[in-house]
């Protein structure tokens, strides 16, 4: 039988993306379940010990040479928002899952790229909402807003309701057949009822109202500490969360096993590491990979 391919972005060129890319495709444990297809700057996976035993290489240079100081830079950015383009396109036309790896906000900055991040770009790419989600075994959470500061978040009735929707979908496709979801609170004590803050009353409470006349099995608002015990406890199949360190916060003191960044509500499957380019240790060949060879390993089993 012929094993099903996987895209995979080799991220910025001056972090640890290749070389987690390449020990992740020497890990038996990949190599037995796809073929891989990685977009990336060829140099930085050479030096990083790619050969093309290891799959199929679509190169992504640059006219500028790549610096060799692991830092954020133009052309990292330059070339990593190439591949990142090149594997959409790609995972639109064949379906095939993209596993990402991590690319830097500031690189894509000084490149002019005119999007945060991967997500972002994903959305506009796809046309489509694109839930942030995080999987660790049974501990699964997703993202009302991604990045923003606290002071500004985004929050409507309809931006909460149309993350629970695809929520509940993401759940389904992973195997829980009537998810029961945790809605996390935007205030201490969930706003006690209008003392620490309006949002609970004004966004959440109306917005779980209609959700739950639309079938949804959700639970809310919930303090966070209370809402991630009763997860981690089995009460719950994920949290919904309101801002980025509400989820990630609880996921990676919870976590027992590596986590799983995806997004939901795409076109096709998209997964990546949880966690960014790690300059400070590039280069060095001591990134743990596992977080990578986890990704892949998702993104074959739920494609």
């Amino acid at each position: 039988m012929t094993k099903p391919l996987v895209l995979i972005t080799a991220g910025d060129p001056q972090g640890i993306g290749p070389e987690i890319v390449v020990r992740a495709l020497q890990d038996e444990r990949v190599r037995r379940v796809c073929r891989a297809v990685v977009i990336g700057e060829p140099t930085s996976l050479l030096r990083a010990g790619w050969t093309d035993k290891l799959g199929s290489l679509i190169a992504v240079e640059s006219a500028e040479k790549t610096p060799t100081l692991h830092a954020p830079s133009r052309v990292g950015g330059l070339v990593s928002f190439q591949a990142v383009k090149v594997g959409i396109k790609l995972a639109l036309q064949s379906n095939v899952p993209l596993v990402t790896a991590p690319i830097s906000k500031q690189s894509w900055t000084l490149a002019g790229v005119p999007f945060t991040g991967h997500t972002e770009l994903l959305r506009h790419a796809t046309k489509s909402d694109g839930l942030m989600m995080f999987v660790s075994g049974n501990l699964r959470c997703a993202l009302v807003t991604e990045h923003f500061a606290l002071s500004h978040l985004p929050l409507t009735q309809k931006r909460v309701e149309t993350a629970a929707l695809h929520f509940k979908k993401a759940l389904q496709d992973l195997g829980v057949k009537n998810p029961r979801i945790g809605l996390c609170a935007v205030n201490p004590h969930a706003g006690d009822n209008g003392k620490f803050g309006t949002e609970e009353n004004e966004i959440l409470l109306p917005t779980l109202k209609k959700l739950r006349q639309n079938h949804v099995r959700i639970d809310g608002p919930l303090p966070s500490d209370a809402a991630w015990l009763s997860h981690i406890n089995g009460q719950y199949d994920g949290l919904l969360c309101m801002y980025h360190d509400q989820a990630l916060l609880g996921l990676k003191l919870a976590a027992q096993k590596p986590i799983v960044h995806l997004t939901a509500g795409l076109p096709f499957l998209r997964t990546s590491p949880a966690h960014g380019t790690a300059f400070d240790i590039a280069g060095k060949k001591i990134a743990d990979p596992q977080s990578m060879v986890s990704a892949i390993l998702f993104a074959v089993k739920n494609n």
